[in-house]
This record gives structure tokens, sequence and C-alpha cells, in this order.
């Protein structure tokens, strides 16, 4: 693959208010203890990625800026695989007291099962 293929430019990304509206309205749900994971299948020709990482749940600005680096990382390197779906991932008030490594194994059981579902869509 070529390094291209890795990067996460500004067009894979949910940006508006209606691209996360969309994806509310009717998302395939991956949750676990730590994430909620919403997708939806898109007409773009490949996957964008939204946070909504809450104050409320995530009080910390340092605790919640590493959850979003994490999540973007992972979605940088899974996105090929992922296919043309909006993506929007929740954070859980748990996932703060985590590490990096649990917050990645979450990561790729969410992955493998919004690939496994939004291909029968």
């Amino acid at each position: 693959m070529a390094a291209a293929t890795f990067g996460f430019p500004h067009e894979h990304r949910l940006g508006k208010p209606a691209d996360f509206k969309y994806v509310f309205e009717k998302a395939e749900k991956s949750a676990d203890t730590y994430l909620t994971v919403l997708a939806r299948v898109n007409d773009r020709g490949h996957a964008r990625l939204g946070l909504a990482i809450a104050k409320k749940q995530i009080p910390r600005a340092s605790a919640r800026n590493r959850i979003k680096r994490l999540i973007r990382e992972s979605f940088r390197l899974r996105q090929a695989e992922l296919g043309s779906v909006d993506i929007v991932v929740l954070a859980r008030s748990s996932a703060r007291l985590s590490d990096g490594e649990t917050l990645r194994n979450s990561l790729e059981k969410h992955w493998k099962a919004l690939i496994k579902r939004c291909d029968s869509c």
C-alpha cells in the first residue's frame, strides 16, 4: 500500500452537524464498556470519522485528547478496510481510566463488527 493510503485528510472527517445527524438517524451500533461506535453506509467511496467525546463523560481535556488521538490513529490504519461508511465514535466515562492498549483492542473489535455488518447493507 502506498503511504498516502494511511493519511487522514480533511475529506475523511465528519465536520458538519448534518453529517453527524445522518449517522445518528439510522446507525449500525457497536458498543462495549469503553466506546460506542455508530456507522452508516455513505456514497463517497471512502470511510469518514467523527468524534463525539463529551466533556461530561471525560472531564479532563488531556484525557479527551488522548482518547481522540488513539481513535484517529486506529481509524487511520484501518480506513481502507472499512469501505464507504460514516463512523461516529462516542466515549464512555470508563474510557478515561483505561490504558491505550485496552482502547486499541476495543476499537479493533468495533471495526471488525462494523465491517461485517456494513458489508451486508
